[in-house]
């Protein structure tokens, strides 16, 4: 089976180098569409290998997505923005799948790096090169809407989901959005789509998410709770239209709705690795309102399903040392300094409870590292620490922070 990597880019530059080299040996052809770009994104893919063609941009991707395909010569198809790599470990069973002569979409899964809240999404990426399979949506472009329609005229195409992390995604720092101003181009385009199509549930879902991240709480709200008005919606859209209304209410300070919510989101049939994000809030959430057993179970969750979660170490950390129960909470923190080693609020709790258990000494001793550490990262917040200390009359010892 021929595989092909789609791509359409713009000024990518920076990042389209470790993209490419993510995928050597991984497919057999690269098409590249190039939407404008005033830097070398051309240059670079046609080093790659890469078959280059241009567009004229048109503020819609599905457009863009659509004339890539038309340039795709393989049997399947893999799409991946520039800010993304595909992980090694992916490519033997990703080759092994595609064998299926019933197979129409290899579902995959993304991770947000650097995410603290929801690191994992699922994504279509993979999909055989069929004439009816399109991309659909300005923005957010999916081929789910034609994939469905197939499906329902051939019973025998068949959808799999593979587990493990395929997509590394670096696109969605705070860096990152702003540099491109996804924000407004999303919003623009998702609007402009939504007046046509107003109880799209995935369109309410996605714009609804972005009015929430961006403070429009009230319009996102009325946006996701129209979502959630179609009782056909996929599973994982269900499962984001709860969660951002949790994340709403929460912001909100309306804790009832948002457990809800949040727990609505919880109850959806998906992979465990995607509802991390719910779990966590959820946790947050009871630990605020003094549920600290409850908290501890969400919280233990994350981990269970994702033993690198850092978070979720540290977020059980707290709920365990609001029990009391200091040995654990002990336990919890050096896990997530074990994953992140310039943790300085995990220093900082992990000497708090070592000073709760006696240990004198030793909890100024971590504390003094989170102060080494913030003194690199936030100021005010190592001198208000600090201070702190030596208002409690004791006095912090020198520690040496490896670089």
């Amino acid at each position: 089976m021929k595989l092909s990597l789609c791509m359409i880019v713009k000024d990518e530059e920076k990042s389209l180098p470790q993209c490419l080299e993510s995928v050597k040996g991984a497919v057999d052809e690269i098409v590249v569409l190039d939407t404008g770009s005033s830097d070398r994104t051309p240059e670079i893919a046609q080093e790659f290998g890469a078959t280059v063609h241009y567009f004229e941009w048109c503020n819609d991707f599905a457009a863009a997505r659509n004339e890539a395909l038309k340039y795709v010569t393989g049997d399947w198809v893999l799409i991946l923005d520039a800010d993304e790599t595909l992980d090694p470990a992916i490519v033997a069973p990703l080759r092994v799948a595609i064998l299926n002569e019933n197979l129409l979409v290899v579902n995959l899964v993304r991770q947000e790096i650097g995410a603290t809240q929801t690191p994992y999404s699922l994504t279509s990426r993979l999909f055989r090169h069929h004439r009816e399979l399109k991309f659909s949506r300005p923005y957010h472009a999916i081929i789910d809407d034609s994939v469905m329609a197939l499906m329902e005229k051939e019973k025998h195409w068949e959808i799999l989901s593979l587990p493990g992390v395929a997509v590394l995604h670096s696109g969605y720092s705070a860096s990152a959005i702003a540099a491109k101003d996804k924000f407004s181009r999303a919003q623009q385009a998702m609007e402009t789509y939504i007046k046509d199509y107003p109880d799209d549930s995935y369109a309410c879902n996605k714009l609804g998410a972005l009015y929430v991240q961006t403070g429009q709480i009230d319009q996102g709200i009325e946006l996701l709770e129209r979502g959630l008005k179609d009782y056909n919606a996929d599973p994982l859209v269900l499962y984001e239209l709860n969660y951002h209304l949790g994340n709403a209410y929460q912001r909100q300070q309306d804790g009832n709705k948002a457990v809800i919510h949040y727990q609505a989101a919880l109850a959806q049939d998906i992979m465990p690795p995607l509802k991390l994000g719910a779990y966590n809030n959820l946790g947050a959430l009871l630990q605020n309102a003094g549920e600290y057993e409850m908290a501890e179970r969400a919280f233990g969750a994350t981990i269970a399903i994702d033993p690198s979660f850092i978070k979720g170490y540290f977020n059980l950390g707290a709920a365990l040392k609001a029990q009391g129960n200091y040995k654990d909470a002990i336990q919890a923190y050096e896990e997530a300094i074990k994953l992140k080693p310039d943790y300085a609020e995990a220093y900082q709790n992990l000497g708090v409870v070592w000073i709760k258990c006696g240990q004198i000494q030793k909890g100024l001793e971590y504390i003094s590292k989170a102060i080494a550490l913030l003194e690199n990262s936030n100021l005010l917040e190592a001198q208000r620490l600090r201070q702190m200390v030596q208002e409690m009359g004791f006095e912090l010892p020198k520690v040496k922070i490896d670089n």
